[in-house]
């Protein structure tokens, strides 16, 4: 099979998707069309975006369709006629039935970010780090018509480094997930011979992540806080309060200070442009934060700006 003649459509929406999309595009697999969200309303300011994988594929001339489910006759038949070889899929949001899956003669394949199969589901890079663990990865499968429980075709082990936050790890993944593919792509017949079913005996499910989520417990220890703040960010991110005003955390590390005896949620340093507060076992650095109704801001801007001191409360 030379690499022209393998006919891809590509399913996938967020940033995490787009290395994959422009890896196939360099080398010689851009997809004969692209599937992704409907454009969504974005922010405070109301204005209507297009998702990531929509803008790289309309600059690569890719004709693009955006239905709000493949589930209709309709949006299968028009999938039928373009006479696929393969569906390419990451992160696109939505179920495929089975009576897609088997239309292409390869049937579809599935970037996922973590070590299938653990961390099936939604959030799989977010759960890892909150999770404290020290290790995930990539993993290409084969689709099925169950939730991340394909046969697996090739993974990739990455260590989560003590400081990672999942936007890092989100990024790092998806430069793996893109290489994995195209790696999978040389060689499709014989790593679709080789597919290994899961353990399902070892499955484990990453939900999908919520605001609520976020909201910091001062009873935890600093370990697990930090893990949390590391884990939501950048979105949805964590937050506390403070003199009765939302507080979001951007960053934070575990302190080496000892406990002391101050109640959790105790702000017990404000040196050094960083504020140490007392958690239920531990004491966690916050850096960087963001009051309520105002940018991101420096620990030490903020001490400044509202004359925090020492055995002030942050409130959960």
């Amino acid at each position: 099979m030379s690499e022209h003649s393998l006919r891809i459509i590509f399913m996938g929406t967020p940033d995490f998707a787009v290395p994959s999309l422009k890896k196939l595009c360099d080398n010689g697999y851009t997809p004969i069309a692209v599937y992704t969200q409907p454009d969504r309303i974005n922010g405070r300011g109301k204005k209507i975006t297009p998702p990531p994988v929509k803008a790289l594929a309309m600059e690569k001339n890719i004709p693009v369709y955006q239905p709000e489910t493949l589930k209709t006759e309709e949006e299968i038949e028009r999938i039928r006629e373009m006479k696929p070889d393969l569906l390419v899929v990451i992160a696109y949001g939505r179920i495929l039935p089975k009576a897609l899956l088997d239309i292409p003669a390869y049937g579809a394949i599935n970037v996922h970010g973590s070590l299938l199969p653990k961390y099936r589901g939604a959030a799989p890079i977010q759960r890892a780090i909150i999770d404290g663990k020290k290790e995930t990865g990539t993993t290409i499968m084969k689709l099925d018509a169950g939730m991340d429980t394909g046969d697996m075709l090739v993974q990739k082990k990455m260590p989560i480094g003590p400081h990672m936050t999942a936007g890092e790890l989100f990024d790092a993944l998806s430069l793996d997930g893109a290489d994995l593919l195209l790696q999978v792509l040389d060689n499709l017949p014989e790593y679709m011979a080789g597919a290994v079913p899961q353990d399902a005996s070892k499955a484990t499910y990453a939900e999908k992540i919520t605001k609520p989520m976020g909201r910091i417990d001062w009873t935890k220890d600093a370990v697990t806080l930090d893990a949390l703040i590391r884990g939501m960010y950048p979105n949805p991110g964590t937050f506390t309060f403070f003199r009765d005003k939302r507080l979001k955390i951007h960053r934070a590390c575990v302190s080496e200070a000892a406990d002391t005896s101050s109640e959790p949620g105790t702000i017990v340093s404000v040196s050094g442009g960083a504020m140490g507060v007392q958690t239920g076992r531990g004491i966690l650095t916050l850096t960087e934060v963001q009051p309520e109704n105002h940018k991101k801001m420096l620990v030490s801007d903020f001490i400044n700006g509202h004359q925090v001191k020492i055995n002030d409360k942050l409130e959960y």
